[in-house]
């Protein structure tokens, strides 16, 4: 097997015979990689003009490589052994992911709980160099990170610029302020923006430095670069940018599966750069990152992405309407394997062949092909895949927010024991008056043709990592895609998705009383009041783009947590 591969059958295979040739004839992909700006029309041509240096970061990086290896080399010398990355988005899921799939350690900070922070700082301080990166140099949940951490070195008297390491774009604020403070600064390509950014500074330099081999990462992208700027039918990148938006009608949901890829994580990485990338002006394409194994019953709005070994014994043309000896399967024997309310229609049935996609490949020719497919698929859905304009919205409510800081938030509309019960965007929630009631009201808010359920999670998702399965019995009881997000980390990814995609989410918020704040050196607020604030933020934009929110406030962390996990796991119960 190559190095990258993919097959498709179904709808998606469809999609691929009614769109390449139209994508070759276009020259498409050899464009793309001569950062051809026009591809995605006039109203995208001027963000497009400095966001394309992408496709030839697999060479343009290489610099970085020595430069990573000498300061690795210095840190160990300083008696370094562990590495926290604080930042958002793309800046945090492309070194998680490379890590996590190179088998090396590294604290990923992407969140503003107090109780979080605190924990992450706390641990293991003599030890620690601690890379702060912001393509923005103005991101608040980084900026905020980094002033705990250099307060924390302060106090315990080490030298604080030579442990943290900055990584930004050139010219950016906190270029300026970590220069002349004498930290360590690496410019990241100004050209590249930040769902983007895996193969740039921001996915190498703490990967590196964390020991991951970043350069056998740009050898694996390198390899297929040639491959994926080819104006050929047989382009992996032009079949699965087909495949995820040529559908039709539109299949706007896309499942994404572990089937044993080696890509520890790879969906997260994926669901950002999808989400954050086609989720605007009504349309685009929403990732579900799959909670355990495949489903057994999909929906007729959906491709399902099968992500399989490299070189593996996972047959890409597996096909579930067969047993293992290759032997037609009985059609009862299918349908009795679907889960979920109702019979499945034919469509939705994977025995059926809906529309699966299966991707193989290794994990530095997986992020430039998603790359190139979602830039495809963004032209496609006649989209500009590189803004994200409510990304800011929710940022500018935050804000907002913060500056009412103390102020008395609006009360509940009622308390079920350890949790307070908000609804926002309409009047829907009728008469329910307790935790299950309210969650059956959201759900009876739920387009069962079409709509999704999102569940974001403003807490802690080290210790209270249980409450993802959540994700997986909403799905199975409503037999609609189910997503699942920690905040304040999902602004920066399927956060676009939610405002600017199809109107047609319903969402669950969960926000905590912290333990204890904690203070943001410097500044007049807290980081209890700041992810407050964010979420706070989140849900005013959500309810002005006129989506439903349950917004629960666990006011006894472990009592109301419990509480939220028994009503999300036999809703209406």
């Amino acid at each position: 097997m190559s190095s990258l591969e993919i097959t498709a059958r179904g709808a998606a295979a469809d999609a691929i015979a009614t769109h390449v040739p139209q994508l070759v004839k276009d020259e498409v992909a050899s464009k793309l990689f001569a950062q051809d700006a026009t591809l995605w029309g006039k109203d995208a041509e001027q963000e497009a003009s400095k966001r394309l240096s992408w496709v030839g970061l697999p060479r343009t990086s290489r610099p970085l490589l020595g430069e990573i290896a000498a300061l690795r080399e210095e840190l160990r010398g300083d008696g370094v052994s562990r590495i926290v990355l604080c930042g958002m988005g793309g800046s945090s899921l492309a070194p998680e992911v490379i890590c996590a799939t190179a088998g090396v350690d590294i604290v990923v900070l992407d969140s503003s709980a107090p109780d979080v922070v605190r924990r992450v700082v706390a641990k293991d301080l003599d030890k620690t160099a601690v890379v702060v990166s912001s393509k923005s140099g103005s991101t608040v949940e980084t900026d905020s990170q980094r002033r705990a951490f250099e307060q924390a070195f302060t106090d315990a008297g080490i030298d604080a610029t030579r442990r943290i390491i900055v990584v930004t774009d050139p010219g950016s604020p906190l270029d300026g302020e970590a220069r002349t403070a004498g930290f360590r600064v690496i410019n990241a390509d100004p050209d590249v923006g930040g769902r983007y950014s895996a193969l740039t500074a921001f996915g190498l330099v703490p990967s590196g430095l964390a020991g991951a081999d970043v350069g056998a990462l740009l050898d694996d992208a390198e390899a297929v670069a040639d491959l994926l700027a080819d104006d050929g039918e047989g382009n992996p990148a032009l079949q699965l940018g087909a495949a995820m938006a040529g559908t039709k009608p539109l299949r706007d949901k896309l499942v994404l599966v572990d089937a044993g890829t080696e890509n520890v994580g790879f969906g997260a990485w994926a669901e950002q750069l999808i989400a954050e990338s086609t989720g605007k002006n009504g349309r685009g394409i929403l990732p579900v990152v799959a909670d355990g194994e495949a489903p057994k019953h999909t929906y007729a709005d959906a491709n399902l992405v099968r992500l399989v070994a490299t070189g593996g014994d996972d047959d890409l043309d597996d096909d579930p309407t067969t047993d293992s000896d290759g032997a037609p399967r009985h059609p009862d024997s299918i349908a009795a394997e679907q889960p979920g309310p109702g019979d499945p229609l034919p469509e939705e049935n994977l025995g059926d062949s809906g529309s699966v996609i299966t991707v193989a490949g290794t994990l530095g020719a997986q992020l430039l092909l998603w790359e190139v497919a979602t830039a495809v698929a963004g032209r496609l859905l006649d989209i500009n895949p590189f803004d994200q304009p409510d990304v800011e919205s929710a940022k500018k409510a935050a804000r907002g927010l913060l500056d009412q800081a103390g102020s008395v938030a609006e009360d509940p509309a009622f308390v079920d024991g350890s949790v307070e019960v908000r609804a926002l965007g309409g009047d829907w929630l009728g008469d329910a008056a307790t935790l299950p009631s309210a969650v059956a009201a959201l759900l009876g808010q739920l387009d069962e043709s079409s709509g999704y359920v999102a569940v974001m999670a403003y807490l802690d998702r080290e210790q209270d990592a249980d409450l993802e399965h959540v994700a997986r019995t909403l799905f199975d009881h409503t037999g609609r895609p189910v997503t699942f997000g920690w905040g304040p980390r999902f602004l920066h990814s399927t956060g676009q998705y939610h405002k600017g995609g199809p109107a047609n989410g319903v969402f669950i918020q969960i926000t905590a009383t912290p333990d204890e704040d904690l203070a943001v050196p410097g500044r007049e607020f807290t980081f209890g009041e700041f992810i407050s604030a964010q979420a706070g933020g989140d849900a005013q934009v959500l309810a002005e783009h006129g989506r439903p929110v349950l917004r629960l406030h666990l006011t006894e962390h472990r009592r109301g947590l419990s509480q939220v996990q028994s009503a999300l796991s036999t809703p209406g119960a």
